[in-house]
This record gives C-alpha cells, structure tokens and sequence, in this order.
C-alpha cells in the first residue's frame, strides 16, 4: 500500500546558486521508483507516492544522494507524510493572529525534538504586529509581520538550526497540502 509523502528541498533556486529545474527534480524521484510525482513552484516541493511504511528519513537521504549524484546539486531533504503538512495547517495557532499567509512560517524538522530545542525563543502571539514563534507538536509557527527577511526570531530560529529546518510559508503549504 501506498502513502503520500512530501520532499522539502532546502535553499535550492535561490539567487544562481543551487539550480535544479522541476522536470529534473520530478525525473529523479521517477527515477527512485516513487509515484504520482508532482513539483510544485520552483523552490523545491514535491509530493510524491512511496510505500507506506517507508521511513522518512531513509527517503530524504535517498532523494538527497540522488541529487547529489545526478543533479550535481548538495541540497538538505526533508521528507514528511503528507498528512503531517496538513495537520500543521489544521493546528495553526496564530491562524487567527496573523494577518498574511506570506508572512505565517511553518518550520519542519526532520526530527520534532529538533524543534523543541527552540523553547527559549518562543513567544506568545500577543498582537497581530509583534514577531511571534510557537512550538506545535511536529511543526514551529513562525509569524513576521514586518518581512521574512526583518524577523528576529526567524534569524535566530535559522542561526540556531540551520539545515537541520526548513520553513515554507502558509500560502505554499496550503498549495502542497491540495496536491495531496
């Protein structure tokens, strides 16, 4: 039996460094055997078929070695089920703080426990102004209402973690979770 997973490509396509066109992206997961491959954007998203008792972390090493190997291209992989994007949006606690789905981050871990190293950063969503982070179960909430690029905790979060997360906002996940 099959499941639906998604591969997060970290820090691909952004400014010269680290191309991969989508075709090609999609032709190395084909290649991998895995099904119903289907990119989406062109910043490294791809929902995809495997078994369903594949072990995520085996299929984000595999994508990860296949990059490397046939793309010329060092990417950190992540890959969740499907299902754990969607009950990331379903749980969203400041769904109803913040104001732009742009600006509403979802940072994914391979390992949850990683996320919870953050404990020290988190901070109450207090008004739909101020910079917010909130831990969840399996995903960090991010809210930057100034930008992406001007959130503190978004910069600390990425200081602090680096490859080890990667954040997709709201409005993207909602386009991933649609192509499950």
């Amino acid at each position: 039996m099959n499941a639906r997973f998604v591969a997060l490509l970290r820090g691909i396509n952004v400014g010269k460094a680290r191309r991969v066109a989508m075709a090609d992206l999609k032709m190395v997961l084909e290649g991998l055997g895995y099904g119903e491959v289907v990119t989406l954007l062109n910043s490294g998203n791809v929902v995809f078929t495997a078994a369903a008792s594949a072990d995520p972390m085996a299929l984000a090493r595999g994508i990860q070695t296949a990059l490397a190997q046939q793309l010329g291209v060092a990417a950190p992989v992540l890959v969740l089920p499907g299902a754990a994007v969607q009950a990331a949006l379903a749980d969203n606690p400041l769904q109803t703080v913040a104001q732009d789905d742009a600006r509403l981050l979802l940072a994914f871990s391979q390992d949850a426990a990683t996320l919870h190293t953050l404990t020290d950063l988190a901070t109450p969503a207090t008004t739909p102004q101020a910079d917010a982070l909130v831990l969840g179960a399996q995903t960090a909430y991010v809210w930057c209402p100034n930008g992406v690029l001007a959130s503190p905790l978004l910069q600390a979060l990425d200081r602090r973690l680096g490859d080890r997360v990667t954040t997709r906002n709201v409005a993207t996940a909602r386009k991933i979770a649609a192509k499950l």
